[in-house]
């Protein structure tokens, strides 16, 4: 004998036909569970692939950035190398300019007191020839000499 049910609308519905229901939508729910995991792990497998070729692509990075530094390294080594000579240079540089306008300020003082004497001496040569005019021609004659430029 068939059992009937009345549903909340009023409709009576056979228990087989529940069944046969509930065992659909259960068998629906399944399969559609079932396309979500499919899904699930496909998205995961793609996620893994990606985060397979980036750890790659890292690791390539990696190598390319220490090959780098190895042909970066004997450049450091050459410009520390350079920079120490212009330093040196530098001060050699600054010493010897040091020098120079020390030896200019003391060419100027020495030409300054050579052009004193020998002014000096035209004077006196002056005045000698004023109180002897022949022995100076005879004895003393005034010499050529002249600063250098």
């Amino acid at each position: 004998m068939k059992n009937l049910a009345t549903t909340g609308s009023g409709v009576a519905v056979d228990e087989h036909d529940e069944e046969e229901i509930t065992k659909k939508a259960f068998a629906a729910f399944q399969a559609r569970e079932e396309e979500i995991e499919k899904k699930k792990m496909m998205v995961k497998e793609k996620v893994e692939l990606k985060l397979g070729r980036a750890e790659e692509e890292t690791r390539r990075l990696a190598q390319v950035w220490e090959e780098l530094e190895v042909l970066t390294d004997p450049l450091r080594k050459e410009i520390a190398a350079v920079r120490k000579k212009i330093d040196v240079a530098n001060r050699e540089a600054r010493s010897l300019g040091q020098s120079c306008q020390k030896k200019e300020k003391e060419y100027k003082e020495i030409l300054e007191a050579f052009q004193q004497k020998n002014n000096e001496k035209t004077q006196l040569t002056a005045t000698l020839m004023e109180v002897n005019p022949s022995q100076l021609s005879s004895n003393c004659q005034p010499s050529g000499h002249r600063p250098p430029p």
